[in-house]
């Protein structure tokens, strides 16, 4: 995150937004959205890669070979999935209570988008920078970075997501910055806190963390005009194996995906490297929400899918985006709650997400959030 985005999957180009990534439908995957981490992403039948192709006068089925290290690590990944249920299912996310909105001293500049509970549109320009700007992008990612590292320090059992909200938020506006989801579409809240079944867009409220959770910490910051992006998901106390394997596997998939970017690289190669190491694994690639620009404004393009796709276009020396794929143990239809935020596994297994906002340089990335 941010926060996510909806767009058509065939049109890229034509964004609606929604917060980390960006959410720009509320409705259940059922109805076969995509969105960046956020934004979901609506695409019809005969887009999707690897899946059913259907049209009035032929029907095309597409396929690929299993390995038999594939398949080993599918059988793997089912008996995990069976031991979760038996012994590390946690109950269901159920909403605490969400305190007001934190308040943000006067002299801290604040976004444009403030003026506004509206969701704000997906910018269509890519964000390239010179010296000054890479230079300001570095410094409000290295201080997402360094605030995400000392949310981390607050997860531990008892404690709430309300309690991390709170620390973050000072953390940032004492360094002078604003905390980039507060009053984003009407976002109530400084940081998105996604726990266990929780995809993304989580509100911080009086849960209580519980002995063997996992929690997505999503930290966005405005510093100098410019927004730095970045999450990360934490062990709460003694986590089962099988869940701790999907959040290592995640960060992976992050880090395998970062590692082809550079100029002249095509986006599509990111999903299909993300896509064959989740794969190895017999874990689901989420397609609702995606990656994005970022710098001056929010969200903008490119949009970053995270799993196998065709996507045309390009990365140019200078430009900062989004990676952040989601993971999940289990299914990757999702379901939203009446909030408009909060996006959760339609089956209640488990997922992760790490997140990170790149520079594209000439001969590789660099990772702009990393502390």
């Amino acid at each position: 995150m941010g926060f996510s985005v909806s767009v058509s999957h065939g049109l890229s180009s034509q964004l609606s937004s929604s917060l980390h990534g960006q959410r720009l439908s509320s409705s259940s995957s059922s109805s076969k959205s995509t969105s960046f981490m956020g934004f979901p992403l609506n695409f019809s039948a005969s887009t999707l890669y690897g899946k059913q192709y259907c049209s009035q006068h032929k029907l095309v089925v597409y396929s690929k070979r299993v390995s038999a290290l594939e398949e080993a690590m599918r059988i793997r990944r089912q008996r995990e999935l069976q031991s979760t249920k038996k012994f590390g299912r946690t109950p269901p996310l159920r909403r605490g209570k969400v305190s007001p909105p934190l308040p943000v001293p006067d002299h801290i500049p604040k976004p444009p988008y403030l003026s506004s509970n509206i969701l704000p549109e997906i910018s269509s320009e890519h964000q390239i920078h010179d010296a000054e700007g890479i230079a300001q992008m570095k410094a409000a990612c290295e201080l997402a970075a360094r605030v995400l590292e000392h949310a981390g320090t607050l997860v531990r059992p008892s404690v709430t997501t309300d309690q991390i909200d709170k620390a973050v938020h000072q953390m940032i506006i004492e360094a002078g910055a604003y905390p980039s989801p507060l009053g984003y579409g009407g976002f109530p809240k400084s940081i998105c806190t996604s726990v266990n079944e929780c995809m993304c867009h989580g509100i911080p409220d009086s849960r209580q963390l519980q002995n063997g959770d996992i929690i997505n910490i999503d930290v966005t910051v405005y510093l100098n005009g410019y927004h730095g992006d970045t999450s990360k998901t934490f062990l709460c106390g003694d986590v089962h194996g099988a869940i701790k394997r999907l959040v290592k596997v995640t960060e992976e998939c992050m880090e395998r995906g970062i590692a082809l970017c550079k100029d002249g690289a095509s986006f599509k190669k990111i999903g299909k490297r993300i896509s064959e190491h989740a794969e190895k694994y017999g874990y689901g690639v989420v397609e609702r929400f995606v990656g994005h620009g970022v710098g001056t404004v929010f969200h903008s393009e490119p949009i970053i899918l995270h799993h196998r796709n065709e996507s045309p276009g390009v990365m140019v020396e200078g430009q900062t985006f989004t990676i952040e794929p989601i993971l999940t143990l289990g299914g990757i239809e999702c379901i939203t709650w009446p909030d408009n935020w909060t996006t959760l596994t339609a089956d209640g297994i488990p997922a992760a997400q790490f997140e990170h906002t790149i520079l594209i340089t000439r001969t590789g990335a660099e990772i702009l959030t990393k502390c």
